[in-house]
């Protein structure tokens, strides 16, 4: 079971007996939105902030709808989602063989982060998460390009989620304060190598909303998405750099940036 249809299973146990209207008028949602959410014809899910603010305004434990308790029947569709998760380790370890000079204690965190079936890192969903425990990072469907530009989707798609260990990410040099800022988007082209290559997944943080310090983001310029490393350079302009030597840097107005995210973690194993 992923943890949209674990999220729907606790909205529909808190509603309970309730009007949806009053409940939807009670957190602050359109009664169309609750109403989407629970419908099982339509892809509407119940997103990290949603959820949150549900659970702050009822008086839930933080992560509440992130777990169903022990006894609760699972849904059908566990198996199969299992077998996703499987699918995505294979690939989390045919990337990792070709990336040199990772310990073996690196990769088999990387790997047990992927793996549902290992055990070296498991996950039980009929408990509250710990810290060290797995999470649920949702994958979009985002094309940052590291080169021309990406026409950015009016509607991101949500591409496979991917379960892994917020304190091993910790552990390995990542930093944010919660593990729902965290998101995976997909980086496009060349312009990043060897930092960032051709499709490499990417880990972001959606709070980083400003330029935070030299790094590399997610922004989007001229209508255009990009993935690149950006300098501050005067008060009104950004150096766009490539770290593809052959990509020379541009200078770009701030006013017409908009950053989105922070890049944290290339999931190849490089750091940023």
């Amino acid at each position: 079971m992923d943890i949209y249809a674990i999220r729907k299973h606790q909205l529909i146990k808190l509603i309970g007996s309730q009007k949806k209207g009053s409940c939807a008028e009670r957190w602050n949602m359109a009664p169309a939105h609750l109403s989407q959410i629970l419908s099982d014809k339509t892809a509407k899910n119940l997103g990290d902030d949603v959820a949150r603010r549900i659970e702050a305004i009822e008086g839930l434990p933080r992560g509440w709808f992130d777990s169903i308790p022990a006894g609760e029947e699972s849904s059908p569709t566990q198996t199969s989602n299992e077998e996703m998760v499987v699918s995505a380790s294979d690939q989390v370890k045919q990337m990792l063989a070709k990336v040199k000079g990772l310990s073996n204690d690196v990769r088999d965190r990387i790997v047990a982060a992927a793996d549902a079936t290992s055990n070296v890192i498991t996950v039980d969903f009929s408990r509250p998460g710990q810290v060290g425990d797995e999470v649920w990072i949702a994958h979009y469907d985002v094309r940052a390009a590291m080169g021309g530009g990406q026409i950015p989707h009016e509607y991101p798609e949500m591409l496979q989620d991917i379960r892994v260990s917020p304190k091993h990410l910790r552990e390995m040099g990542v930093t944010f304060k919660e593990h729902f800022h965290l998101k995976m988007i997909t980086g496009w082209g060349q312009s990043m190598a060897p930092t960032i290559k051709d499709r490499d997944p990417l880990l972001v943080d959606i709070t980083i909303r400003e330029f935070t310090g030299d790094g590399i983001y997610l922004f989007s310029h001229d209508e255009m998405l990009y993935v690149k490393r950006l300098q501050k350079k005067g008060k009104d302009r950004f150096k766009m750099i490539s770290d593809n030597k052959h990509h020379d840097a541009e200078d770009i107005r701030v006013d017409d940036t908009h950053i989105l995210a922070r890049v944290l973690y290339v999931w190849n194993g490089q750091p940023v």
